[in-house]
């Protein structure tokens, strides 16, 4: 490993630290000690009866068996979100036998603890099921808990990739996390159709240009095969967050499915992960891995690669599982201070591999280390700090080896150095006014296109706009109001059919911008967007007072949000009332009523889990009744 040490942290991502641990002293202090307290009952098979026991072995080879009865072996869980209709996933078939076969060439086991569903925003976008997406995070971080609830396991591997998959992942092993975690992707499809020109594609087909069969042959050269999209969405954000917060090993993130490299990958995996267990010597588990450090790593990572706004609600949620709030003002003054290093798709035309090839992981991890951006002294799944993450992996006679990786970029065009970013900030900020917070990404947004104040056209479902543009309404300077997107109201979908739209009338020459309590995608665009505004709609929120006309004025460079309408007008107004019955049955939506019901704000991650540590110790302190919690 490396020998040199990290430069000073940066004075702000020291004070922005500082300030969450401050915050969070008392529920992290509860949740640790809830992590050594489960850790002291026993955190393995030796704990349960021979009953229990020999029901937990019951389908295993002889040889396994009797390794699990001798008790001083590790026995690895694996928690999958494989199935075979969706890319990111399918690769993910052929791992668990490659990990039982590592584990047991270490004198170790491995069983499949189960699986978790993983869903594709690519398919249900504008779709009913995509109301079901967000949720999934949450059912994904129980089903996981399902499967280690056994309490047969001395660590977990994660295997997962995808939108919602990895925050629930993370999640799950938080709530775990006297267990030590390895997180396994799978890695990207080789490169398709250049990015630039399926944007093309798709603007086309929005202007009735083009027709669905060509729309479906460039969608189809785009996502062609096994892997993750190469775009930079939510999916390699995932995978990006995993490895600066030192889950993943080093420069795992992005190697292509299906090769030696990959393969050889997850089986040092494996390995490492027996090693980080109490039989292997060197127990990490993950609650002495992820403090407030690494989260902060996570949200700098986010922020210098200009990655997906959904994780300004996963990382919140992640945090807090691992009892520590993180808010979005964190992220606003973090992104201050970290300089936009990557323009990937759709903050640029190259894509993901494209990144890797220019010097990927090792080389951010370079430059983020040397300006002082990233907590280097973090412990890892692969050693005591951040340094060996400067390094990238080769084989040598078939084995996993570690060098040094470039110092410098490989393209520049891809891939910048801290001394020349792409933007000074990471371009991620709060915005604020009479019509809530919110957060918006600028990185893709050219600088005329960050101030626009113009009339209000309000829609309260997505497909309502798709009228209005080809009626020729919205061809003017307009700000867009979807809301009613909320968690509460429908599990906030991400509102995809929105962008090719609000594209072409920015294209016209036309001022828009769109301002939502849903969500955008992980690769928001060109178009300014102040999403997750809180408190929704249906929550009371503001944007339930603005009416058709109404003048709003959104300054990204500001931070700010304002409805232009009379003080006392806007005081008196009463708040519109959403039609909702559409978004609650249908296509399994009606089983999530209680999710929707539960559901916390935006800037509190979404979620349904409430604040773990944070409502107990309210409960304790008599702010909260047991009834509320």
């Amino acid at each position: 490993m490396p020998s040199s040490t990290p430069a000073t942290l940066n004075p702000t991502v020291a004070e922005v630290t500082q300030r969450i641990r401050e915050r969070s002293a008392e529920r992290r202090a509860l949740y640790e000690r809830r992590m050594a307290d489960q850790h002291k009952r026993g955190v393995h098979r030796a704990e349960l009866s021979c009953g229990n026991l020999a029901h937990g072995f019951a389908a295993c080879n002889p040889r396994d068996k009797n390794e699990l009865k001798l008790m001083n072996s590790a026995n690895l869980g694996i928690i999958s979100s494989y199935n075979d209709m969706l890319s990111a996933h399918q690769p993910f078939e052929t791992f668990p036998e490659t990990i039982k076969a590592a584990a047991s060439a270490m004198g170790s086991t491995a069983q499949f603890a189960g699986g978790v569903p993983a869903m594709c925003d690519g398919v249900t976008q504008g779709q009913p099921g995509m109301e079901l997406s967000l949720f999934s995070r949450d059912v994904i971080a129980m089903s996981a808990a399902v499967g280690l609830s056994h309490n047969m396991f001395d660590a977990a591997l994660y295997l997962g990739v995808c939108d919602k998959i990895i925050p629930g992942l993370f999640i799950a092993a938080a709530r775990f996390g006297h267990l030590p975690a390895m997180f396994v992707p799978a890695g990207p499809m080789p490169s398709g159709l250049p990015n630039k020109e399926k944007a093309r594609i798709r603007q086309l087909y929005a202007e009735g240009k083009v027709g669905r069969a060509e729309l479906l042959e460039a969608e189809s050269e785009s996502y062609h095969s096994p892997g993750t999209c190469t775009f930079y969405g939510t999916a390699n954000s995932n995978q990006l967050m995993m490895e600066v917060m030192g889950l993943h090993l080093p420069g795992t993130s992005f190697v292509n499915p299906g090769t030696e490299m990959r393969e050889a990958l997850t089986r040092y995996a494996t390995e490492q992960a027996i090693r980080n267990t109490e039989p292997g010597g060197d127990y990490r588990p993950f609650f002495k891995q992820i403090d407030e450090r690494a989260i902060v790593n996570a949200v700098v990572g986010l922020l210098a690669s200009g990655g997906s706004t959904n994780h300004t609600m996963h990382l919140i949620a992640m945090a807090a599982a691992a009892g520590i709030t993180l808010n979005w003002d964190d992220f606003t003054d973090l992104s201050a201070v970290t300089p936009s290093l990557m323009q990937v798709y759709p903050n640029g035309q190259a894509d993901i591999n494209h990144f890797q090839a220019a010097g990927g992981m090792s080389y951010l991890f370079r430059e983020l280390l040397g300006a002082g951006l990233l907590h280097g002294d973090i412990p890892t799944v692969f050693g005591t700090d951040l340094t060996a993450y400067t390094q990238e992996p080769f084989l040598e006679d078939g084995k996993v080896v570690w060098h040094e990786g470039p110092e410098k970029s490989l393209d520049e065009d891809v891939l910048r150095p801290v001394a020349k970013p792409f933007a000074a900030t990471g371009g991620l900020t709060v915005m604020k006014g009479n019509l809530g917070r919110g957060v918006i990404k600028i990185s893709a947004v050219a600088e005329e296109h960050r101030i626009v104040e113009a009339p209000v056209k309000i829609f309260e479902d997505q497909n309502e706009m798709k009228a209005a543009f080809e009626s020729g309404d919205l061809d003017r300077d307009v700000i867009v109001v979807v809301r009613f997107q909320g968690p509460k109201a429908n599990g906030m979908p991400e509102l995809h059919k929105l962008t090719p739209f609000l594209g072409v009338l920015q294209d016209r020459g036309f001022k828009v911008a769109l301002v939502t309590d849903g969500r955008m995608s992980g690769a928001s665009g060109k178009v300014p967007a102040s999403i997750h505004m809180s408190p929704e709609a249906l929550d009371g929120g503001p944007l339930a007072k603005l009416r058709d006309g109404d003048i709003v004025r959104l300054d990204a460079n500001a931070g700010t949000l304002e409805a232009k309408v009379d003080p006392a007008t806007w005081a008196e107004r009463q708040l519109a009332i959403g039609n909702l019955d559409h978004y609650h049955v249908g296509l399994g939506r009606e089983l999530f009523g209680g999710f929707r019901h539960l559901a916390m704000r935006g800037e509190e991650g979404a979620g349904v889990f409430g604040g773990f540590e944070a409502d107990d110790l309210a409960r304790q302190q008599g702010q909260i009744s047991q009834e509320d919690a």
